[in-house]
């Protein structure tokens, strides 16, 4: 961990009016039209640019294009090289499988300038600007599926050419759907295995809680709401609190009592153990689909 640096900016996007675009005019074209393209137009539309400052492009699905553009403003394009021509910044929102073909599709039309944010699980810095042909700024982001409501816990990295200012862009761009955290790019396998897979091994745990409470005799109408707002005052705590987790923990258990039980039982069936093992297994499968995916794109 010596020598690693890792910045947190914390927005409170509530606070910032709809009028206080930070573009500055900029023109954003995003290449895909998935269900994260779609988290980031509706926190980008909100605090960071004009509807009518992106385009969205996609390979095929027309209606879904026409969907986004009804929804939220946004201009559409009939191809990625279109939406590129316009654009200051890119952001690669396709499957990374198919990063070859939007590369050699967007590179002809890319302005002088250009910033490319790449969405893409595996892919390097060091791959897009290959793919580029020229030195340019690319940043790498690692969001989750919380972007949907405004809460993503966002990584970025930037490549070798990206400079201060382009990571500027790139954090307050990914401000507008949760926090963003700067780190080397060799940290982002850990911050998939962490948090961008983070959300799944929470609806785990609820899933566990919701088969407990039908077993002690809760109907799921009690049971959900408390359950959701345990977590969810258990993380505001964490938030507003300087204290360890440990030591919340403990301020709870009382000796004797109903919580030190239970804690007891997850004591005996190694639950600690067991999530270091589930985060370091998808952090290692992380690397593994990135170095099958490298491998492929250079074969292409």
């Amino acid at each position: 961990m010596q020598g690693r640096k890792t910045f947190f900016f914390c927005p409170d996007t509530r606070k910032r009016r709809r009028s206080e675009k930070m573009n500055n005019g900029q023109t954003i074209a995003l290449i895909g039209a998935g269900s994260m393209a779609e988290a980031l137009i509706a926190g980008m539309t909100k605090a960071f640019c004009r509807p009518t400052d992106v385009i969205v492009a996609n390979r095929q699905n027309r209606a879904r294009l026409e969907e986004l553009a009804r929804r939220y403003g946004v201009r559409v394009a009939p191809n990625a090289r279109e939406a590129a021509e316009q654009a200051d910044i890119i952001v690669l929102a396709m499957k990374p499988k198919d990063v070859v073909e939007a590369m050699h599709t967007i590179t002809p039309a890319l302005g002088a300038t250009p910033l490319i944010l790449s969405l893409l699980a595996g892919v390097t810095t060091e791959t897009i600007e290959r793919l580029a042909g020229r030195d340019i700024p690319v940043v790498r982001a690692m969001p989750n599926t919380s972007a949907a409501v405004g809460l993503s816990a966002t990584a970025i990295a930037g490549g070798r050419f990206a400079a201060k200012e382009h990571l500027e862009v790139a954090k307050q761009l990914f401000e507008t759907v949760g926090i963003v955290a700067v780190v080397p790019e060799r940290d982002l396998h850990a911050v998939t295995g962490l948090s961008g897979s983070g959300p799944a091994y929470v609806y785990y745990l609820v899933e566990a809680m919701e088969r407990a409470a039908a077993d002690i005799g809760l109907e799921p109408e009690v049971a959900k709401p408390l359950i959701l707002q345990t977590i969810i005052g258990a993380a505001e705590m964490l938030k507003a609190s300087d204290k360890h987790p440990s030591v919340l923990r403990r301020e709870v258990t009382s000796p004797g009592g109903t919580t030190e039980a239970g804690i007891g039982v997850l004591e005996q069936y190694r639950f600690q153990e067991a999530v270091i093992a589930c985060i370091r297994r998808a952090t290692a499968r992380s690397e593994e689909l990135g170095s099958a995916l490298l491998a492929a794109i250079a074969e292409a």
